[in-house]
């Protein structure tokens, strides 16, 4: 399917409350060939992104027009392999472009996570056209979304099992199921979810987001990340060429990278959200913050206790971001050889310690920022309220208690890690 056929999706109608704007066609975006015009680029939208980042989430308003300028920008293709004419640049610099965008609007940069997820999955379960194929589609300007795991029922006990199907019919392949925790879906040109097969095997199937049967329902009601648009995607007999459909099952027995290269983007949304509530909470203690009646000070920023505090949120910012960095620096040195299970699960064991750290920093750094600017930072009207629920459902991504797990088992036990996103 060629770009310039895309036509909106033939989407159920819905209620006018759940109706929305549906993405613009696919336009080529700008060719990003180095890490420092990758981060110019995302230092660039940040500065946009930013003045309007608490109207968005206290109006809950979609950022359509944001996610076109982040696309141009071509941030979206630095993962794309060398060997399919992208740029290639390393995971150090994906990190840091997460942790830049979501210090401006963690809502708005979690958008593209499973953008490049999904890149991630091609690049170790697809073949060589469709590989050819798809990463074209992204060097063309194309969204890659995701349809999420179903919420908890009796044939989805878990986040990796589901009741989605892809069953062949006399009129050829087609894919059913209600899918949820769907970031990036609403804004996407395909929506690439994960299924079962008629042999019970899991498949990865990117779905073009306008064919017949495809329903994207905007229900997120979360009271964090409002504007992710996280919702439900129902695929009702949608048709899927056969081209479209990429194994999963041999990912399992298969060390790779895929695992740990979505953590990573997990742990720099975190890191983003705590570093913008560190400074919040700094320009708000200058710039509006009283003393203490009984300190006998003149200026909030001399009360020893606050200092004391803000060194401590600095130290703990900082050593989080280092050691995400670090987690990026091994995914690099892994990447940059054959991966063995050995070297995928030093790349996964790194990438727990990073989302410990980050998630602790995030929750405390945005729960800390009232108690150090008092109650006036309260206010509806400055809505900082924003960085803790942002935090603390981001946070629950994947529960850190496992994390903590993993890192202990592989250290005391020797136990590699299991193979899954979540890893």
């Amino acid at each position: 399917m060629s770009t310039d056929t895309l036509q909106p999706p033939r989407e159920a109608t819905l209620p006018p409350a759940a109706e929305t704007r549906r993405p613009r066609p696919p336009a080529e975006p700008r060719r990003l060939r180095s890490s420092e015009e990758a981060l110019e680029a995302a230092q660039a939208l940040a500065d946009a992104f930013r003045p309007g980042a608490a109207e968005r989430d206290r109006e809950r308003q979609l950022p359509w027009d944001e996610i076109e300028r982040y696309t141009a920008s071509g941030l979206g293709t630095i993962t794309v392999p060398r060997a399919y004419g992208g740029p290639e640049l390393p995971f150090t610099t994906l990190a840091e472009v997460f942790v830049t965008l979501c210090a401006a609007d963690p809502a708005l940069g979690q958008i593209p996570q499973n953008h490049f997820g999904v890149l991630g999955i091609l690049k170790e379960a697809g073949s060589e056209a469709q590989k050819q194929r798809f990463y074209g589609e992204v060097l063309a300007g194309w969204r890659m979304g995701n349809a999420g795991p179903e919420r908890k029922s009796k044939d989805s006990p878990t986040i990796l099992q589901g009741a989605t199907t892809l069953r062949r019919t006399p009129q050829g392949l087609r894919l059913s199921g209600h899918r949820y925790y769907s970031t990036g879906a609403i804004f996407a040109h395909r929506i690439p979810t994960r299924a079962v097969d008629e042999q019970g095997r899991p498949v990865h199937v990117w779905v073009p987001r306008q064919a017949p049967g495809v329903q994207i329902i905007d229900d997120w009601s979360a009271f964090g990340q409002r504007t992710t648009a996280s919702g439900s995607v129902v695929f009702d007999n949608v048709p899927i060429p056969a081209e479209d459909v990429l194994p999963l099952w041999p990912l399992a027995d298969r060390p790779g990278l895929a695992g740990p290269s979505s953590q990573l983007i997990q742990a720099a949304i975190d890191q983003g959200i705590a570093e913008a509530a560190v400074a919040d909470a700094i320009t708000f203690v200058r710039e509006r913050a009283r003393p203490w009646v009984d300190s006998g000070l003149q200026h909030a920023t001399d009360d020893p206790y606050l200092i004391a505090d803000v060194g401590r949120l600095q130290i703990d910012l900082h050593a989080a971001r280092e050691v995400l960095l670090e987690a990026a620096r091994t995914l690099d040195e892994v990447a940059a050889a054959p991966v063995t299970a050995e070297s995928s699960a030093r790349a996964s064991v790194a990438l727990a310690e990073a989302k410990v750290l980050t998630t602790r920093i995030a929750l405390e750094a945005s729960e800390k920022l009232f108690e150090l600017a008092g109650s006036a930072a309260t206010r509806a009207t400055h809505n900082l309220d924003r960085h803790w629920r942002n935090a603390r459902v981001h946070t629950l991504h994947d529960p850190v208690r496992w994390k903590l797990h993993l890192i202990g088992n592989h250290r005391l036990n020797g136990v590699l890690p299991a193979r899954h996103s979540w890893n």
